[in-house]
């Protein structure tokens, strides 16, 4: 489902160059669960950016349901990441102005499906079926990421990247947010790319690949 080979990233700093990722390589098979772990600074946000297409490697190659990346422009990219790809982030990424039920619905307008059966069901899903009609300000940060969820998931997508999806969140809310997620994770046969700190959280995945210094330094299972 997702391959890299030899990912370099790095950027222009005063008159030097930062190197950020260096020579990263490997594989997540199809409904896969893999966590993406190292200290603040290793690299783990950036090579979440690359595998997901939203930036270009200085160097190397990520293949994205067997498609490589390298050739596409943005907007190719985008397509591809809108036919396959789910995201889940810290900060949840609710747009303020649209309701639970119209921020689900917004992958699914973008592809011209205005039915909104599929996102009452997902918001059932995570149990906000009586919160639909709520806007971000009036639920808590639990509830938004419950709606970030099933945003996700809205589109049935192949592969869901999620990067420190509990990491404005207390413990035992985190811990309710991440059930959801890996049963999601189930249900659906999704793949799940993770990136967080919380090495709790880290154990639930199958593989742990562990960052430091901008290169993976061990893939072991959980």
């Amino acid at each position: 489902m997702l391959r890299c080979e030899h990912l370099t990233q790095s950027y222009r700093s005063g008159s030097g160059t930062l190197t950020v990722l260096q020579d990263i390589s490997f594989a997540v098979t199809a409904g896969e669960f893999v966590a993406i772990v190292g200290p603040s600074g290793s690299g783990k946000t950036t090579l979440l950016g690359l595998l997901a297409g939203l930036d270009r490697p200085a160097e190397g190659t990520v293949w994205l349901d067997g498609q490589d990346l390298t050739p596409m422009d943005e907007d190719a990219r985008a397509a591809l990441r809108g036919a396959k790809v789910g995201f889940v982030f810290q900060s949840y990424q609710l747009i303020p102005t649209l309701t639970a039920l119209e921020n689900v619905q917004v992958p699914l307008e973008l592809r011209g499906d205005r039915d909104a059966g599929r996102a009452r069901e997902l918001l059932d899903r995570v149990g906000l079926g009586d919160r639909t009609g709520h806007y971000p300000a009036q639920l808590s940060g639990g509830e938004q990421q419950r709606v970030a969820l099933a945003r996700a998931f809205s589109t049935r997508p192949k592969l869901l990247f999620a990067d420190e999806p509990t990491g404005n969140l207390d413990q035992r809310t985190g811990a309710d947010i991440i059930d959801l997620m890996t049963a999601l994770n189930r249900e659906a046969g999704t793949t799940l790319v993770l990136v967080t700190h919380d090495p709790d959280l880290a154990a639930r995945a199958r593989r742990i690949l562990r960052l430091a210094d901008g290169r993976l330094v061990s893939d072991t299972p959980a």
